[in-house]
């Protein structure tokens, strides 16, 4: 049965388990309503443990203002914990559990016995930039229109200044926010994410800095998880969430995990899964493997950018982009781990934004995103660009299609060109880009002869 109390003004559904106490307890702090939560508290105290839902302060249920990844979420978090381990059904150990934004809040909540972080938003400016610098649009635009109660209009992506298209003080400081250092505690974590998820990198890097217990879980999924499976999703992929979060808290709370940075990447494509680890990327070479179709000279126009929204390719006109394609594959290739394009490439333009995408075509023609990578340069010379983990299996008749592009809109900011902040700025210029396709790769994370692992037994050992 659920029952709603108030900590500290913070409206707080408490499902408890059928058994008598005491019980370890998991607390999820979320700012998208608790009550979409009572199955999976339903799921937990069935399990064992006491199970919690909180409106952050100043959302839906909650007293107070809503700050996104304000100070008071670690003060909230904490005070909520103290309040939990005070209760008579409380046995002292909890679990901070959550995903997206509420990952930021367990993360960031001192005092847990173990985290959950699933498709963790680590910070106002760890969603707003890449790490590599150009500006995330179309997801920032969507999350402030719905949940910050910021409307915008259909054509609000092309208005300029970045700035000036929602019309809020909370949308202009977006853009000033500072990166913070990625949270990390001795605790156990686990990390879930999904190889289509924006945040996987986040989720990756969070995982590798842990220096307590880690272990990783990452699916063919999209930010919702198992609720959005990948084309190359297989029935091998369909886990029970529910089922591993507990089995993993239960031992993480039992002091049975072991010491290592370990877990489950699958293999879209596939019905494996495999254990995380360092992979060198293979060189596929630009003048052997991949062939250049056209561009190697093009103009990037971002009045008329190459977008992230289509896989269409213009044939004829002047190129906006530089286009190589693969031969057929002969046998199927097994990919798993970070892929990047090492690029000899110059702009002549103060500002540069480089786009990579990595498309699969079927034997029919079909398109398929593999990988997508931006970096801004305002350095000459030559750079890579990181695609970000790849897990999949390629069959055999696959062509591989590389695009080099100045631009990848409206998935993220248009780079004026001007040397101006792409934020800020009102006015903008095409740039001439030429791509030497000799002195440039495409880097591979190829892997053969890998034992495949059952999930469960990785993340709950």
């Amino acid at each position: 049965m659920t029952s709603t109390v108030r900590i500290e003004g913070l409206a707080t559904d408490v499902c408890l388990p059928p058994t008598p106490g005491p019980h370890p307890a998991v607390v999820v702090r979320t700012p998208y309503d608790r009550r979409h939560h009572r199955a999976e508290l339903r799921g937990w105290a069935a399990r064992g443990f006491a199970a919690l839902a909180q409106d952050v302060r100043g959302r839906h249920g909650s007293d107070g203002d809503w700050q996104p990844y304000g100070d008071h979420e670690r003060a909230d978090g904490e005070a909520t914990l103290h309040w939990v381990r005070a209760q008579p059904w409380s046995d002292g150990r909890v679990v901070a559990a959550g995903a997206s934004y509420a990952a930021h809040c367990a993360l960031v909540t001192p005092g847990a016995d173990a985290v959950i972080a699933a498709v963790p938003a680590l910070g106002l400016a760890e969603t707003a930039r890449e790490t590599t610098g150009p500006e995330r649009l179309r997801a920032r635009v969507g999350w402030w229109s719905q949940h910050g109660g910021l409307p915008a209009t259909p054509r609000a992506l092309d208005h300029l200044p970045v700035t000036g298209i929602l019309d809020s003080p909370a949308w202009r400081a977006l853009w000033r926010a500072a990166r913070r250092e990625t949270p990390a505690s001795a605790v156990p974590l686990l990390a879930v994410g999904g190889t289509r998820d924006p945040f996987a990198a986040d989720t990756l890097r969070l995982w590798r800095r842990w220096p307590g217990p880690a272990r990783l879980l990452l699916g063919p999924w999209g930010h919702r998880l198992t609720a959005e499976p990948a084309p190359e999703a297989r029935p091998a992929h369909r886990l029970s969430l529910g089922a591993l979060y507990t089995g993993w808290a239960r031992a993480a709370l039992d002091g049975a995990l072991t010491g290592c940075r370990t877990g489950a990447v699958a293999l879209g494509g596939s019905d494996h899964w495999y254990r995380p680890r360092p992979v060198q990327p293979t060189p596929y070479a630009f003048g052997t493997g991949l062939r250049l179709l056209r561009g190697a000279d093009f103009v990037a126009d971002p009045e008329n950018p190459v977008r992230s929204d289509g896989l269409d390719v213009p044939a004829d006109g002047t190129p906006d982009r530089c286009l190589l394609l693969s031969p057929p594959l002969p046998r199927p290739l097994d990919l798993l781990g970070p892929a990047e394009a090492a690029l000899d490439a110059t702009a002549d333009a103060p500002s540069a934004d480089w786009a990579v995408r990595l498309v699969a075509l079927d034997p029919e023609g079909r398109a398929d995103p593999l990988a997508t990578g931006i970096v801004r340069r305002t350095e000459p010379g030559p750079f890579t660009v990181p695609l970000g983990h790849l897990a999949r299996r390629l069959p055999a008749g696959t062509r591989l299609r590389l695009e080099v592009a100045g631009h990848h809109f409206p998935a993220h900011a248009r780079n004026p060109h001007t040397g101006e902040d792409p934020v800020t700025a009102t006015r903008l210029l095409p740039s001439h880009r030429t791509v030497r396709t000799r002195g440039s790769a495409l880097l591979l994370p190829v892997v053969r002869g890998a034992r495949p692992v059952d999930p469960v037994q990785e993340i709950q050992t």
